[in-house]
C-alpha cells in the first residue's frame, strides 16, 4: 500500500511546490533541507510570511505537476481499481 520516495523525487515532482501553494494561504510552508550540496536530507514544517510563489516559479512548478501527471496517470487510475 505505501512505496517510499525519495525527497529528490517529491521535489522534483512539483508535488512540493503545489503542497505550498496552499499552504502559504495560512502562512505556513513545507521547508526542504539540503546536505550543503543538492542533496535534500528532511523536510519539516514551518511558519512562514510567504502568500505565493513569484511567476517563473509558478510556471516551473506547474509544468512539474503537468508532466508528473502525464508519466503517472495509468497508475493512478490503477490505485483506484486496487
Amino acid at each position: 500500500m505505501i512505496k517510499e520516495k525519495s525527497l529528490k523525487e517529491f521535489r522534483e515532482s512539483g508535488l512540493l511546490w503545489f503542497i505550498n501553494t496552499i499552504l502559504h494561504m495560512f502562512g505556513w510552508s513545507i521547508v526542504m533541507a539540503f546536505d550543503g550540496e543538492s542533496n535534500p536530507i528532511s523536510m519539516y514544517p514551518a511558519r512562514c510570511k510567504f502568500r505565493g510563489f513569484d511567476e517563473k516559479n509558478n510556471d516551473e512548478g506547474y509544468q512539474k505537476v503537468t508532466r508528473f501527471l502525464k508519466e503517472n496517470i495509468d497508475g493512478l487510475v490503477e490505485d483506484l481499481d486496487a
